[in-house]
């Protein structure tokens, strides 16, 4: 699947829920995710209506690599 340009931080945000990154904290526009899962992971996510696409992918790759699994495989799942 190819990512969509029109995907909002609330979307993103609910999407990666679905492997235990829950909101922290939030700084200005940046809302930071946390997950103990493999480890405790943080990234940190613009709270943007739509996401640049750039940006999602980066945020993307993290999670993929945190988790142990390739980002198409992490689209996959999440969309």
């Amino acid at each position: 699947m190819k990512l969509s340009p029109n995907i909002d931080a609330a979307q993103l945000i609910k999407a990666l829920q679905k492997f235990a990154y829950n909101p922290t904290r939030q700084t200005g526009s940046h809302i930071r995710l946390t997950s103990q899962q493999n480890g405790q992971h943080h990234i940190t996510i613009p709270n943007h209506d739509p996401l640049r696409i750039g940006t999602l992918n980066t945020i993307l790759a993290e999670v993929a690599q945190h988790i142990g699994i390739s980002k198409q495989e992490l689209i996959d799942r999440l969309f």
